[in-house]
């Protein structure tokens, strides 16, 4: 009796069959709705990165072919993307067609004052500098000491270069300057005014001048004009 009483409220209060069936029937139920929940989920994410990276590419197309504008057709030549031996003009002929061209960026233009007043020494006029006292700092005391005022010295530092005679004036003397170019003109220009001319007709005119050993009234030498060996007959063994 014990045995089937213990069997039996066991089945019906502690392991139930009905509801245990009946529990895990909602929970494969409840678990199929979450799995198509998360499917459409990772359908709609995976969709809208294609979307991204389609307008991304898309975007990136019309950039390019903006800032390539100047590769399109014209009337009298073709362009690249626009071959005569195909059948239709590349798709980036048509997007080209309807871009406009990128235009370029405006550099901004940097103020020549931002850093410092002005380029000194080369400056042609001192700045403007006000002569209105500003106020002074709350909290601050004057420096105590013989100082000037502040735009008086700005005006002494920053005032143009006026330069002396000696410093203002060349380094060479005038003297010195036409001997550099008396130099130079000589070593550009030729050594003697003689023009050569190699033809042999040129010198057959021309009246040969003796030098003074051959214009002398002793006589001429025969040594080194007719012969060039010493004969000396007296010495001789024999009449030959």
């Amino acid at each position: 009796i014990q045995k089937r009483w213990r069997g039996y409220y066991v089945r019906k209060y502690i392991h139930n069959y009905y509801a245990l069936k009946k529990y895990l029937e909602a929970i494969s139920v409840n678990n199929e709705i979450v799995r198509n929940e998360l499917q459409e989920y990772a359908e709609m994410k995976e969709n809208e990165e294609k979307r991204k990276d389609l307008e991304k590419k898309e975007k990136e197309k019309k950039y390019q072919a903006r800032k390539m504008h100047y590769l399109l057709s014209t009337e009298q030549i073709a362009g690249i993307y626009n071959s005569p031996f195909r059948k239709s003009p590349d798709p980036m002929e048509l997007l080209l067609q309807k871009s406009k061209p990128l235009s370029h960026r405006q550099q901004q233009m940097k103020s020549p004052f931002a850093h410092e007043l002005y380029d000194w020494p080369t400056c042609k006029r001192p700045p403007t500098f006000s002569t209105a006292q500003p106020l002074p700092p709350i909290g601050r005391q004057k420096p105590q000491g013989p100082f000037h005022n502040t735009a008086e010295v700005l005006r002494q530092r920053y005032k143009p270069l006026e330069p002396t005679l000696r410093v203002a004036a060349s380094i060479n003397s005038p003297l010195e300057k036409a001997r550099e170019e008396m130099k130079r003109e000589e070593w550009r220009n030729r050594i003697h005014d003689n023009e050569f001319l190699p033809f042999s007709s040129y010198h057959k005119n021309e009246k040969y001048d003796p030098s003074i050993h051959r214009s002398g009234k002793y006589g001429q030498e025969t040594y080194g004009v007719k012969h060039f060996r010493e004969v000396q007959p007296k010495k001789w063994v024999a009449d030959k």
